[in-house]
């Protein structure tokens, strides 16, 4: 039986600020997830998903104040697109603090997604941090479309799996759009 969300905010919540991290649905994609401000909790998931550190993972936020706590600049552009989206749209955006530095790209930019997706905001709502988002396979695999295909290997190595919506099809994965300080526009995957 599923549980509630808020018993899962709750122990994801608990597996999160001790540096744990998480198998969880989002707004589009099963996602592993842990505190982005935490570097080795990041880790762990690079060593999970066995891919590099320089390919860097996104970022979801539930908010205006988080977003400006993690960047000190943001193109008005960018609202402009957060608001106008009527799907799932990431951003990549320049110069990132408050953030653990193994999510940073190597050109100082961080991909990040404001969501309204009623677990993960309710989970950052608690954490009052972001919470890293990288979808649920082994790097260069396939992304799983649904719960039952993820790797068994990613099942073992997550330190919890939210007891939430196993039986959903995944939407398809954002929209990435990356913005600028010099206002250049450029979208990565449509």
């Amino acid at each position: 039986m599923e549980h509630t969300i808020n018993e899962e905010v709750h122990n994801a919540f608990e597996v999160i600020k001790n540096g744990g991290i998480i198998l969880y649905p989002t707004d589009t994609v099963w996602g592993i997830g842990c505190d982005a401000t935490n570097p080795e909790a990041v880790k762990k998931i690079y060593e999970l998903k066995q891919r590099e550190e320089t390919k860097s993972m996104i970022v979801l936020m539930n908010g205006d104040r988080m977003m400006h706590n993690v960047f000190r600049e943001i193109p008005e552009v960018a609202w402009q697109i957060i608001e106008l989206s009527d799907k799932p749209t990431t951003l990549i955006l320049d110069n990132p603090k408050n953030v653990a530095p193994n999510l940073v790209a190597s050109d100082n930019t961080l991909g990040v997604r404001l969501v309204k997706e009623p677990f993960c905001y309710k989970l950052m709502k608690r954490m009052k941090k972001p919470l890293v988002s990288t979808s649920a396979n082994i790097s260069g695999m396939p992304t799983p479309n649904s719960f039952k295909e993820i790797d068994h290997h990613i099942l073992d190595g997550v330190d919890y799996i939210v007891n939430l919506h196993h039986d959903k099809i995944a939407a398809k994965p954002s929209t990435i759009i990356k913005i600028g300080n010099d206002l250049q526009v450029k979208v990565i995957r449509p």
